[in-house]
């Protein structure tokens, strides 16, 4: 038996377990999913926005792997704590496969960026999913306006969530406390902006034209900043999704009075201005300062010396994600991942015996959810070409036990149902579907209530 460690239960770690057992190279395989929370799906539950009900399906797909008697999920299992190294797992698996994303923001590099009212929309994302280390403050939502900084998906979610109405909200899973703080929100106005044209912009059409569905909102566009772009008069040169997005964003701008004359929630996309100061009055924010950019004929833009300040009570970050070194792997600084090749971690120039990596944190945060598929069986292909040499070495024969030798509370399977039980009461006690709970204890003590948890 080829007993195999998967670090992160998100996409790229269930993927790399399907593939693993769903092969016939190499019998007998048998994979450990485990994940430092002890809920399971990774970004899907907790970065897919409440309002997505569609994307957030996935977890369907996600659950039939998962339940597959040949893979075992172990929450509630953080790898470089309490003695959990990488060196650690190697004694307790043939073969370990870390799956753990990219954690971190990027950050904008300007001051006042750590004003109170600065967030990255990592931890307002994290905030509104219930994720259990989010911050609770409520984000500053009595504010008048805010301002998000970013052009891809991202941004769009968080803007979205930020004008969209709380009864539009009431039957999705967002938590308790982000429906109230939403509900009282006095954010009228919200200006997502970027540093480059619309045709360089890196959101889907699909997300983009649901900022012009929302009910009580609506969307403004500066034509002006439209013809900044030299593809706006003629963007046959484009690929299809950024011609759609033009398209979009062409008739938004076609419609300045219906925005003007809207007594909703306004939101306005900014484009071609590049952040240089987050303004502050009081210790908190006030503003942003962007200085306007110009194409610079390479596809990047270059400062113009013209400047705008933008007032903003509430400024959100969503520039990109970065990867967080884990304790004990090799780390490439400058790309935010673990060298790789196909999918072996390398050391020192060479491949190491039985450490491997999938989805973001070995290719970086790009591309979609299901990007994740051909990266796992990348990686799954190079672990069983590998498997003869991994499986002549001696590992534990209960992992478990070990982990819990350790100090490690390992939620399997039915603590995690469990665990979706008491989310269904908690939405049925609140007169909603199920409702996420938003806290460590609250989690700990419902998983606690399964069978073998």
């Amino acid at each position: 038996m080829l007993r195999v460690a998967v670090v992160g239960s998100g996409p790229s770690g269930v993927y790399t377990a399907q593939s693993l057992v769903q092969q016939d190279r190499v019998p007998g395989v048998r994979v450990d999913v485990l994940d430092r929370l002890p809920c399971p799906y990774g970004l899907v539950r907790y970065g897919v926005a409440p309002d997505h009900e569609k994307i957030k399906s996935l977890q369907n797909s996600l659950r039939t792997v998962l339940e597959d008697e040949r893979i075992r999920f172990l929450g509630n299992v953080e790898v470089g704590a309490r003695g959990l190294t990488p060196a650690r797992l190697l004694e307790l698996y043939h073969a370990v496969v870390y799956c753990v994303g990219a954690a971190r923001d990027r950050r904008l590099g300007v001051p006042g960026e750590d004003l109170a009212g600065s967030w990255s929309a990592t931890e307002f994302v994290a905030w509104y999913s219930a994720h259990p280390d989010a911050a609770g403050s409520g984000f500053g939502l009595g504010a008048r306006s805010a301002v998000v900084i970013g052009a891809g998906n991202v941004a769009v979610d968080v803007t979205r969530m930020l004008a969209r109405g709380a009864d539009e909200l009431r039957t999705t899973d967002v938590p308790q406390g982000a429906l109230a703080a939403l509900e009282h929100s006095g954010i009228r106005e919200v200006q997502m902006v970027a540093r480059r044209g619309p045709g360089q912009a890196r959101f889907t059409t699909k997300e983009l034209r649901e900022l012009g569905t929302l009910p009580g909102a609506s969307v403004w566009v500066d034509p002006a900043e439209l013809a900044l772009d030299p593809s706006f008069a003629d963007p046959s040169a484009l690929p299809a999704v950024n011609r759609r997005n033009l398209e979009v964003v062409r008739g938004w701008a076609a419609e300045p009075d219906r925005a003007a004359r809207a007594r909703g929630r306004r939101i306005g996309l900014r484009f071609f201005l590049r952040p240089v100061e987050v303004l502050g009055e009081d210790g908190r924010v006030a503003g942003v300062r962007f200085e306007r950019t110009a194409p610079d004929g390479s596809g990047g833009v270059r400062g113009t010396g013209a400047y705008e300040d933008v007032e903003a009570q509430l400024v959100l970050r969503a520039v990109g994600y970065r990867g967080v070194a884990l304790p004990g792997l090799p780390f490439d600084e400058t790309r935010g991942t673990v060298p790789h090749l196909a999918g072996r971690v390398v050391r020192d120039g060479a491949a190491s015996p039985g450490e491997y990596v999938a989805g973001w944190i070995k290719r970086g945060p790009t591309g979609v959810i299901g990007t994740n598929r051909p990266c796992a069986k990348e990686t799954a292909a190079s672990l069983l070409a590998d498997a003869p040499d991994l499986a002549a070495r001696t590992v534990a024969a209960d992992p478990v036990t070990a982990l819990r030798e350790l100090g490690h509370e390992p939620v399997t399977w039915p603590g995690w149902i469990a665990i979706e039980r008491a989310e269904a009461e908690l939405g049925r006690s609140l007169g909603r579907p199920p409702v996420k709970i938003p806290d460590w204890e609250g989690l700990r003590t419902a998983a606690r209530a399964g069978a073998g948890s």
